[in-house]
């Protein structure tokens, strides 16, 4: 059983701050062209699109789960239903603290009224042993405006209950669990290197670096008709190495992704670390480019 608790913790003061942070929270760079104008704009918001489950959870363990709606800020209110029956709702902040089932294995959650499910796994307990903060991944790199994800063990359960600071500013805890945590960068984070620093319950975790990157989008804004080809070029910052970025066409019927869609692209590397795709118009309207990061968490070094 997922037994759902109250999690009204002092929480007023932070809601600017959430809603603030999570205008940034968008998991791409989002091209709009409407008339062939090429510009960055935000995805309508529908409430309750994105559900954000820790990647495993501890049996008898309390966890935080997290819900996004179209542009990335929490969202109140909405229900979240799980494969053996139970269901919460998330509180004024956009997140619910429950206990995780005793029952080990996979569990799956999705939010009422939208397609898709989130699994995570139930850990074993480990019992009255009191282990120190340990990490097993951490992503080598994460973009400045996306969440990112640190696995390991001794984390606390409940969000806020984790003290962690990248470069000395507190990060947001999204979602959490003993084994899980998922995070959003800092505001004003510059690219490049930072520590990340982890403590709970008054135990503090290993000394950590990742390297965080932006994501700048350059496009021509001229006309753009059914048949012309357009370059979009996005310049990659905080690291002179090559990374791995995916496309995503949102509007196809408006513009063709020349290579596939998703398309994976990697950067030039170097000063200027670029990367480039090109959409072809079909029709006049507005054509809809997302580009992420592709980082997957690595052992620490």
């Amino acid at each position: 059983m997922v037994r759902s608790l109250d999690y009204n913790q002092s929480m007023h003061s932070r809601r600017s701050q959430l809603a603030v942070a999570f205008d940034r929270a968008c998991l791409a760079i989002q091209l709009l062209a409407y008339a062939a104008a090429a510009y960055a704009q935000q995805i309508p918001a529908t409430k309750g699109r994105i559900l954000l489950l820790p990647r495993s959870v501890v049996s008898g363990e309390r966890a935080t789960l997290a819900v996004l709606d179209g542009n990335g800020r929490l969202a109140p209110g909405v229900q979240v239903h799980f494969s053996n029956g139970d269901h919460l709702t998330t509180d004024q902040t956009g997140r619910a603290l429950f206990v995780a089932p005793l029952t080990l294995g996979t569990i799956t959650a999705s939010i009422q009224g939208r397609p898709g499910h989130i699994a995570t796994t139930v850990l074993p307990a480990a019992g009255n042993v009191s282990t120190p903060i340990a990490v097993d991944a951490i992503p080598k790199l994460a973009s400045l405006t996306d969440r990112f994800e640190i696995q390991g063990h001794a984390f606390c359960g409940v969000a806020d209950a984790n003290q962690i600071t990248v470069s000395g500013e507190p990060t947001l805890v999204l979602a959490s669990s003993p084994t899980s945590l998922i995070l959003l960068p800092p505001l004003d984070l510059p690219p490049g290197r930072a520590s990340v620093d982890i403590s709970c319950a008054k135990q503090n975790g290993p000394p950590l670096e990742v390297v965080f990157v932006s994501l700048d989008l350059r496009a021509d804004n001229s006309p753009l008709t059914p048949g012309l080809h357009r370059e979009l070029t996005v310049q990659v910052r905080g690291t002179r190495g090559k990374v791995e970025l995916e496309a995503t066409n949102l509007a196809p019927d408006i513009a063709e992704l020349v290579g596939g869609n998703p398309l994976r692209v990697y950067s030039s590397g170097g000063g200027q670390n670029l990367a480039r795709c090109e959409v072809i118009g079909r029709k006049s309207g507005n054509f809809l480019i997302s580009i992420r990061l592709l980082a997957t968490p690595s052992s620490p070094d």
